[in-house]
């Protein structure tokens, strides 16, 4: 499992992630938001440069795309336009993995959002790309489940699971359910890391570890199902530039004692 996380939660100042993901022993970051400016629109040379030179990985992408509701047909095809610019970018940084919303929307037929999201995989699957399909709290697709079902009427090779148990447990599922029923409908690409717990209907983050999604058992079990996906840090209790060196160490022991006991078997 590669450990890696996205930058602007803590600084999206280029020389100062990569100087923290060094620091933390992570191997690499996911893209968002760098210097103010939303991948692929970014100067990239620079992060370039010093992403090469410290040799970190970019292991995925994650440029806004996908996120309203399928419903809107403008504005996915315009997503779905958007790719090739995605694609232009992620080859520059060798990576072919970007993370995208579910299209879901209340109340939509989820028919509706999974055929645009089959069209998009078909378009991603042409353009050397595969798409990570997230759940997120406070959306129609929060859950394992509904992510499972989403990905099951999607059916495309072009596009997994970007899995998020600690938005799954925000909304009421236990990360375990949630992972049984994600790996049982599509592969997981990448797996959001956050840990913390919801007070009052509200999360809030803590380092990870100390809060109660559990990663110990959760990464043990995505080892035993042979899921080798890059681990995203994706949320920090505030200071983030100083809760981070816990939780990246954390969740990098965590994985090493993953993998150890998949090879116990």
């Amino acid at each position: 499992m590669t450990t890696a996380w996205t930058p602007d939660i803590a600084t999206d100042d280029p020389a100062r992630a990569v100087q923290l993901t060094l620091l933390w022993g992570l191997d690499g970051v996911a893209l968002r938001t760098v210097d103010g400016g939303r991948v692929p629109e970014i100067t990239e040379g620079p992060l370039r440069r010093r992403l090469e030179e410290a040799e970190l990985a970019v292991v995925a992408l994650d440029p806004g795309l996908f996120e309203g509701s399928a419903a809107s047909r403008a504005v996915w095809l315009n997503d779905l336009a958007r790719l090739d610019d995605v694609a232009a970018f992620a080859r520059r940084f060798d990576c072919d993995l970007v993370r995208v919303g579910a299209l879901g929307a209340p109340g939509l037929d989820a028919a509706t959002a999974a055929a645009a999201l089959r069209e998009a995989g078909a378009r991603a699957a042409a353009l050397g790309l595969r798409l990570a399909v997230r759940n997120e709290l406070g959306t129609a697709v929060a859950t394992g489940g509904e992510l499972a079902a989403l990905l099951a009427a999607v059916d495309h090779d072009a596009v997994g699971a970007d899995w998020r148990p600690a938005d799954a447990l925000a909304s009421g599922e236990s990360p375990e359910a949630g992972l049984g029923a994600v790996l049982g409908a599509s592969r997981v690409l990448c797996v959001g890391v956050r840990d913390g717990g919801a007070d009052e209907g509200e999360w809030f983050d803590e380092e990870i570890g100390a809060g109660a999604v559990g990663w110990d058992a959760h990464l043990g079990a995505l080892a035993e199902a042979g899921a080798d996906v890059p681990l995203i840090l994706d949320g920090l209790p505030e200071p983030a530039r100083t809760t981070g060196l816990a939780s990246a160490t954390a969740m990098i022991r965590a994985a090493r004692a993953a993998r150890r006991a998949a090879e116990r078997g």
